[in-house]
């Protein structure tokens, strides 16, 4: 392995037991020496790669970004041409996997999501991250004939906000909708949008 690769999976391993951390206890039990502890490292590993906390923080969103567009299947989004149905499965698929098996990291988004909204530097880092998923959600909507794509690609993303803040740490935490459930919505949802008759 070489030193760079060796570089790239210590900075992935450090990241990834941030966002654990995060999740697990929140943000004031993410620290340096609370990651060394969590990942098997010597002390000081975390501070060497990320000396303050705005750097550690820094790198446990670009991390995020990484591992929810892979979440979020950016490159097996369709084609509009597709049509709404295909958006609407892809939507409601990564929407699902958000909300079981990568619930922990959809709770580490909100812990950034809210240490963002005080700390400048870190909200620039996290725009950015969304703006990728949001960006492809608004041409998707314009292929698909939205007369008013930014504020309908804003209401399908506060929908999915939503819906996963309610069911991961909200008053529906309890319960968590089924596959079938969460499509159904977006099709209605879509299909007010579009003025169609029928949701896919």
């Amino acid at each position: 392995m070489s030193v760079r690769t060796a570089g790239a999976a210590r900075a992935d391993l450090v990241a990834d037991t941030a966002l654990a951390l995060l999740a697990e206890r929140g943000m004031r039990g993410l620290t340096h020496r609370a990651v060394d502890e969590a990942a098997g490292l010597p002390q000081g590993s975390t501070s060497n790669l990320a000396r303050t906390r705005q750097a550690l923080l820094d790198l446990a969103v670009r991390r995020l970004a990484e591992r929810e567009a892979r979440v979020l299947a950016l490159h097996e989004m369709p084609d509009p041409r597709a049509g709404a149905g295909s958006l609407v499965d892809a939507l409601a698929l990564a929407t699902h996997r958000a909300l079981t098996r990568n619930r922990a990291l959809t709770i580490a988004r909100y812990e950034l999501a809210l240490e963002a909204t005080r700390r400048p530097e870190l909200r620039a880092h996290f725009d950015a991250a969304g703006a990728r998923f949001r960006d492809l959600l608004t041409a998707l909507v314009t292929g698909l004939g939205s007369t008013d794509p930014d504020r309908h690609s804003l209401s399908l993303v506060a929908w999915a906000d939503g819906l996963m803040f309610s069911c991961v740490a909200g008053s529906f935490s309890a319960r968590v909708p089924s596959l079938a459930e969460v499509r159904a919505d977006l099709g209605e949802l879509l299909a007010g949008m579009l003025g169609t008759e029928k949701p896919w």
